[in-house]
């Protein structure tokens, strides 16, 4: 820290596009649009505890904003969402503003990410698509004004709030539907001595299902998948369509059933027991 010229160093390839400040007040004030890139877990106590998305840090995020924020400001979501949030920021807003509240003016976007692990930075640099959802126009126009300048057009898709934010949860879900379909027939496979990978070439060849998603394995991880089906179960729940939500509560059901699965396997495979064996694993992730 106190090497001569460090100081110097680190003003010399400060990026003048991004920098990060401590200064949350001043910030603020002086941003035109704020994205809202916070942590969502899976609600751990209270109502919809173990299903729905715990929404403290966007809360805490947006009244920041508005105790803050001068003039017209556009809030654009980034985080994974449930429906009608958009709707909660926009309340919280109203009940945050400052002194200078005749002059606040607020613009919510939803602008979900549709990243995947591993490949994070391509998947921003090189999108399938852009996904704004929003009831304003201009601020609409000013957050596709940024986009366009890597994203071709025909790839930024615009809609409501309500189908931006609900777009997100079924992407991952649809995603993760396909892990579980395909596992729950690579246990068939192995009953019926066939073999999983001619399976998946097989339907993989038809262009209306397609070959990604199809690989056999231990099933889901990472951070989305479950968190996000359980949150689309809990709207279906809080809607009254129960049916739905036993559908997609039944994919993260397999989903648990086929690592169960798995390890049981390996017990049988070692006579009875792993006590005192050493396992190697290779290739665990359902992807490179």
């Amino acid at each position: 820290v106190y090497e001569p010229g460090l100081t110097k160093i680190i003003q010399a390839t400060r990026n003048k596009n991004l920098h990060f400040s401590t200064q949350l007040k001043e910030e603020i004030q002086s941003a035109d649009m704020i994205f809202i890139s916070v942590n969502t877990p899976t609600k751990a106590k209270g109502v919809g505890a173990g299903q729905a998305i715990d929404l403290k840090w966007v809360e805490s995020s947006t009244r920041e904003i508005g105790r803050y924020a001068k003039g017209e400001t556009i809030i654009v979501e980034k985080s994974t969402l449930p429906v009608k949030t958009a709707q909660t920021i926009k309340s919280i807003l109203e009940n945050s503003k400052n002194h200078d509240k005749e002059n606040q003016k607020f613009h919510v976007l939803s602008n979900p990410e549709f990243l995947a692990e591993g490949s994070a930075i391509n998947n921003l640099i090189n999108p399938d698509r852009v996904l704004i959802g929003g009831d304003n126009f201009i601020a609409i126009q000013k957050l596709i004004n940024i986009y366009s300048k890597w994203v071709d057009s025909e790839k930024i898709i615009t809609t409501d709030l309500w189908s931006s934010e609900l777009s997100k949860l079924t992407a991952n879900a649809f995603l993760a539907q396909r892990i579980s379909s395909i596992n729950s027939i690579s246990a068939l496979c192995e009953e019926a001595g066939a073999d999983i990978q001619s399976v998946k070439n097989a339907i993989g060849s038809d262009k209306r299902i397609g070959k990604d998603f199809l690989n056999a394995g231990p099933g889901f991880g990472g951070s989305c998948f479950k968190k996000d089906i359980l949150n689309l179960v809990y709207l279906c729940q809080y809607y009254g369509l129960d049916e739905v939500g036993k559908y997609w509560q039944q994919v993260i059901d397999l989903n648990s059933w086929q690592q169960k699965r798995i390890s049981q396997l390996i017990v049988e495979k070692l006579f009875g027991t792993i006590s005192g064996k050493k396992i190697s694993i290779l290739g665990f992730s359902f992807k490179a």
